[in-house]
């Protein structure tokens, strides 16, 4: 096997991967993926012991136990470009002997399971429930730098969506990646709206806020909320859940994304408090994936 380059993967002198600083032994098989870092001590307060804490820039790990099952909570900071980062890295603990810098013969797969907030775009989506993304389209580009970005994108709804929004030429071409149905069916309930997600690479005119600068197109929003392909609608932002479903199907991986919602875009409202609703979330989502 040819042997990678240290240009290429950086390992610290501790033996860690590059940012996130782990290693192998200090990652869980089922990763829970949050933005916020002071999240990551919420998540790891329902554990029930922590056996280790990690922590370099906005990357704050800890591993523990809940009911019995390992987990690893990660912070991943805002946008899918640090979505690069941490997948790739992750991977890399499972599937690279950082010693040999070599791939292994024998293919590891991880869960990873991002919790995080959201704003609906569809009237019927109320503010403090959860949403379970049944795909995600990355306004980002992020994928599109990868050879193999069409073996998991689902081309007929990309080329359906930019006809429908007349997607302008200057914008990065958006991709289209389902989530892994093993972990859709797990975490599955009455509770959860399923729909589809768009990660957007920004929070103010990739998402169309206006405060003193004019989007390229004031009318996305309008298009987004009546856009419907094969019965499905496009049913909020965030701006992560693409780069991680992409890179996960690509490396082999299961992903999914299931958010609070905490604002309705349409309706013009937001949560008076969301927390309770994430922790509720958060404890949801734990419960679930230790059955």
């Amino acid at each position: 096997m040819n042997k990678i380059k240290s240009s290429e993967l950086i390992i610290n002198p501790d033996g860690s991967v590059f940012h996130l600083h782990l290693k192998p032994e200090h990652l869980a098989d089922t990763v829970i993926l949050v933005g916020d870092p002071g999240r990551v001590e919420l998540v790891a307060s329902y554990f029930d012991n922590v056996e280790f804490t990690i922590s370099n820039r906005e990357f704050v790990t800890k591993t523990g136990s809940y009911k019995g099952k390992r987990f690893s909570v990660l912070s991943t900071g805002i946008g899918t470009d640090n979505i690069d980062i941490v997948v790739n890295e992750l991977d890399a603990l499972v599937n690279i002997d950082l010693e040999t810098r070599t791939p292994k013969k024998e293919h590891k797969t991880l869960n990873l399971v991002r919790i995080g907030t959201s704003g609906a775009l569809q009237g019927n989506i109320l503010v403090d429930s959860f949403l379970l993304s049944n795909k995600s389209i990355g306004f980002d580009g992020m994928l599109n730098f990868y050879a193999d970005r069409d073996s998991v994108s689902e081309l007929d709804f990309e080329e359906a969506f930019k006809k429908f929004v007349n997607w302008d030429k200057k914008l990065a071409s958006p991709y289209v990646v389902p989530a892994s149905k093993i972990l859709l069916d797990l975490l599955d309930g009455d509770d959860m709206t399923r729909g589809v997600t768009i990660s957007a690479n920004g929070f103010y005119g990739p998402q169309g806020r206006v405060l003193r600068l004019q989007t390229l197109d004031p009318d996305l929003n309008d298009k987004l909320e009546k856009f419907e392909y094969k019965g499905e609608k496009i049913t909020n932002y965030e701006m992560e859940s693409s780069a991680i479903f992409g890179l996960s199907a690509m490396l082999g991986h299961e992903s999914v994304a299931v958010c609070a919602i905490i604002a309705n875009r349409i309706n013009k409202d937001a949560s008076k408090d969301y927390h309770p609703t994430i922790k509720k979330l958060i404890q949801t989502v734990l419960d679930r994936l230790s059955k």
